[in-house]
């Protein structure tokens, strides 16, 4: 009889750990779900442009390649790192009730990132920027013009990333993922009307670029203030108060997303140096693209850890942080393994999506075998870097990234791919050692945390804030 009433305790536990698991999974896909869907929208909207220009011409395709991973995600790291500073406290104080600062929040980050979009004018001199580097001439002056049109993306950038983690704090992202469905699907569109129809060329492209990044953002402002009466007053003189603390997290915020989108970015730059630099950067960004396929589903993961993790320490909930955490790395990892082995096996077939050339393609198929390990890889890491987010760890993150990025991560590139001429393969192979560096340092943080302190450092951050907010509208009075 003592074995039975063992075995039905232990049943007991097991069916309450399966609804823990199910109940977290159902939290996480609220969020991940629309994430994916918006950062597929968006990562498409780059691979859907790719795509039509890469058939215009090989030149105009590597300065496409250039300015986006070069000079555009400088820009998106710029102001999705800083902008993630909001995931971080909307998070938090959603978690805590405190739901009228979501909306002050959103107001100050809209300030913040407005005045660093001023300071992004390298758009305007791309042309002798890329020049300077050691760019082909003809590459740098096709890039000189797509850049131009860019500056209309990097605005929409500042509205994009405020509003959805804004929304995903809340759980409120559905129409995110409506948005960005008909924004994907007006580009293809467009694209096609514009380039192959009316054949306006490289200039139909980006104008239907620059259409496809700010539909969505329409919509996410009239829904906002028309669906959260809970988290939006209105527009309020407060948001130009208590800047500084928000300045400071934007600013470390900013400094550990720049350190991680800019990686890639210096890899292309370096590649551009060598000898057939058309080839190789075409090689290259053709598999970056694919890597950001996957990774388009990691950054969802990416966002609903943040937000997890956020809402948990809000709620004063250190079990459920770590709860979370867990169940968004599994899933995640799980899905990684899949795709680890699909795009092992598609090898140089899937190149010929973007280009015609089939010395591009066999380059792609050459180095099929770290991609796909870049791909397991990749399943992971957003993951830790959301808990970092949610947690408020940016500042420790950013060094991290230095460290195993540019102290590692590239100088084995430099050495493998120029001084023992393994060309694009040991860029690579720089990349992929300096992201698994990276990743076990953020587990082995992650796993040494304490997250009851976390906890407390979560309460003391938003009660700060609103006990401000709540003094300047008494003195008002």
């Amino acid at each position: 009889m003592g074995k039975e009433e063992i075995n039905e305790k232990l049943l007991q536990k097991n069916s309450s750990v399966g609804k823990r698991v199910w109940k977290e999974s159902k939290k996480m896909w609220v969020v991940a779900g629309p994430a994916i869907m918006s950062r597929f929208s968006t990562f498409g909207i780059t691979v859907v442009s790719q795509s039509f220009i890469g058939h215009i011409g090989s030149t105009d395709l590597a300065a496409y390649a250039l300015v986006m991973t070069l000079l555009v995600k400088f820009a998106n790291g710029v102001l999705l790192g800083m902008a993630s500073a909001l995931e971080t406290l909307c998070g938090q104080a959603y978690g805590a009730k405190k739901y009228e600062m979501l909306g002050i929040y959103l107001q100050r980050s809209w300030i913040i990132l407005f005045m660093t979009s001023l300071l992004l004018p390298i758009f305007i001199f791309t042309a002798p920027l890329l020049k300077f580097l050691g760019q082909e001439k003809t590459i740098a002056e096709v890039a000189g013009s797509i850049s131009l049109w860019s500056i209309l993306v990097v605005f929409s950038f500042l509205v994009s990333f405020t509003c959805q983690m804004f929304l995903q704090a809340q759980s409120k992202n559905k129409i995110i993922a409506y948005l960005a469905a008909l924004s994907i699907s007006t580009h293809i569109f467009l694209s096609w009307l514009l380039t192959v129809r009316y054949k306006l060329g490289l200039n139909g492209a980006m104008i239907s670029t620059v259409l496809a990044y700010w539909i969505p953002n329409l919509g996410q402002l009239v829904y906002i203030m028309r669906n959260c009466p809970q988290t939006w007053k209105g527009f309020s003189f407060l948001a130009f108060k208590d800047l500084w603390p928000l300045v400071k997290l934007s600013l470390s915020s900013g400094a550990m997303m720049c350190l991680e989108i800019w990686y890639n970015a210096v890899l292309i730059l370096l590649t551009g140096n060598m000898k057939n630099a058309e080839v190789y950067i075409d090689a290259l960004s053709i598999c970056l693209n694919i890597n950001g396929w996957e990774m388009v589903i990691a950054l969802g993961f990416f966002a609903a850890a943040g937000v997890r993790v956020a809402n948990e320490l809000g709620r004063g909930s250190s079990e459920g942080a770590k709860f979370s955490i867990v169940v968004t790395a599994v899933t995640s990892f799980c899905i990684g393994i899949v795709l680890f082995f699909v795009f092992l096996l598609l090898r140089e077939r899937v190149a010929y999506v973007f280009t015609p050339n089939p010395m591009v393609a066999e380059a792609v198929g050459e180095l099929s075998p770290l991609l796909a390990f870049s791909i397991l890889l990749n399943s992971l890491q957003p993951v830790l870097s959301g808990v970092s987010v949610g947690a408020g760890w940016q500042s420790v993150v950013a060094y991290v990234n230095i460290g195993c990025y540019y102290l590692i991560g590239i100088p084995v590139g430099v050495l493998l791919g120029n001084f023992l001429h393994l060309k694009i393969k040991g860029i690579w192979i720089g990349m992929l050692f300096g992201t698994v560096v990276q990743t076990i340092m953020l587990i082995t943080i992650t796993m040494k945390t304490d997250w009851d302190k976390q906890v407390e450092i979560a309460r003391n951050r938003v009660n700060i804030m609103d006990y401000n907010r709540r003094e300047r509208r008494t003195l008002q009075q």
